[in-house]
């Protein structure tokens, strides 16, 4: 479990030192948001690994993204007791179908006990998109 905080970690890490890339004007560009003590990260963009964990870059049109949301949920232990916490990881994909050359979307997820969700705003923060959860679990 250690190891895997400190991969992650060690990612975040890498992935800050380098500046983001300037937008290019003919594909549209996603961010991506979590709470403090969360972690989210673009995966893959139709079914293809992406290189960069920070943002995504789209062509205009349709597309598929993956993102994991890495997060601390609570395990209630028996009377009372609570133990350890568990870090878990939620693949969640987002489906849009107009995506514009030039506009900026963004991508907020949030952990809710042992799941999590996931939306798609545009600009003026209306829902495009709602994430659906592909798998949940401490080891994905």
């Amino acid at each position: 479990m250690r190891a895997l905080l400190i991969a992650a970690a060690l990612l975040l890490l890498g992935a800050c030192a380098s500046p983001l890339p300037k937008p290019d004007p003919q594909q549209a560009w996603v961010d991506l948001y979590a709470p403090a003590g969360d972690l989210l990260m673009a995966d893959r963009l139709d079914r293809k690994r992406w290189p960069d964990g920070r943002y995504f870059q789209v062509g205009p049109g349709a597309h598929e993204l993956l993102v994991r949301l890495q997060f601390e949920a609570s395990r209630g232990g028996g009377m009372g007791f609570t133990s350890e916490p568990l870090l878990l990881t939620c693949e969640l994909r987002l489906r849009y179908d107009q995506f514009a050359a030039g506009q900026r979307y963004r991508v907020e997820a949030r952990s809710m006990a042992m799941t999590a969700q996931a939306w798609l705003y545009d600009e003026q923060r209306n829902v495009l998109a709602r994430g659906k959860v592909m798998r949940c679990g401490t080891a994905i």
